[in-house]
């Protein structure tokens, strides 16, 4: 076997979430043109133009409406992806939300909402996925989207800070735990993206400026940048790759 076959995903299934859009619409993408069947998992998302990308690489695409703010869907996510392609592969984590308000004023409603998205389902999710990973007996991979603020404070957005500095803890806890049975967990930390989570901060002339001013790549990032390093960590050109947490940032921690 060649180099550049161990990264085809030919034969594999993934669960990406928040599909719809942005780095997880860039990521759905990129595994279909490696030859994965793909199902998106959305939160009142149109899927259609994620369904188009992935057909248009010959692959098979299902949608599931879910709303990761509870846990209560996660075994359905699981058993829809198995019943769509028969075995489940590879689990990309990458929905998420973000609450911005000085840290003196943040509500408590607003660190829920995004620890439950972007921490407790990711966990929970993650542990299922393992555990049909298990049931299968050929091991499996599991994708998180951490952040910059995986490495880095932030400001005015303590909770997104919190989940995200968790994403990279659990990333090692996961390949701790799991790695005996043929599992990898690994996470991407995408850098400064064009998506709706930063759309805000892009709008903003002052601050996009000095934001573009510190990525020595001179730009943003846009969502097809993240398609091979999840191309990479969901094949077997990583397999001996676990725990570890990839900055995807045109340099930004390097500055």
């Amino acid at each position: 076997m060649g180099i550049l076959d161990l990264f085809k995903l030919d034969g594999k299934t993934a669960i990406v979430t928040g599909c719809g859009r942005g780095l997880g619409l860039g990521i759905a993408r990129g595994l279909a043109e490696a030859g994965a069947d793909i199902l998106g998992v959305g939160r009142a998302l149109e899927a259609s133009e994620c369904e188009k990308a992935v057909e248009s690489c010959g692959r098979k695409f299902h949608y599931m409406e879910a709303d990761l703010k509870s846990q209560k869907c996660i075994p359905e996510i699981i058993e829809k992806a198995v019943a769509a392609f028969g075995r489940l592969d590879i689990l990309v984590n990458n929905a998420g939300i973000i609450r911005r308000a000085d840290s003196l004023d943040f509500t408590g409603e607003d660190w829920d909402e995004v620890m439950d998205v972007n921490l407790k389902s990711l966990f929970f999710l993650s542990q299922a996925a393992a555990k049909q990973f298990i049931k299968q007996g050929s091991g499996g991979k599991l994708i998180h989207i951490a952040s910059l603020l995986s490495f880095q404070g932030g400001v005015r957005i303590p909770s997104y800070t919190a989940a995200k500095s968790g994403v990279r803890g659990l990333t090692m806890l996961m390949a701790n735990e799991w790695a005996r049975y043929g599992i990898n967990a690994n996470a991407i930390a995408p850098g400064y993206f064009e998506t709706d989570n930063t759309q805000a901060l892009r709008a903003d002339a002052a601050r996009n400026a000095e934001i573009t001013g510190r990525i020595p790549a001179g730009r943003w990032g846009v969502p097809r940048d993240l398609a091979g390093t999840a191309v990479f960590l969901a094949s077997a050109a990583s397999d001996y790759l676990n725990g570890f947490t990839i900055a995807v940032d045109g340099g930004w921690l390097g500055r």
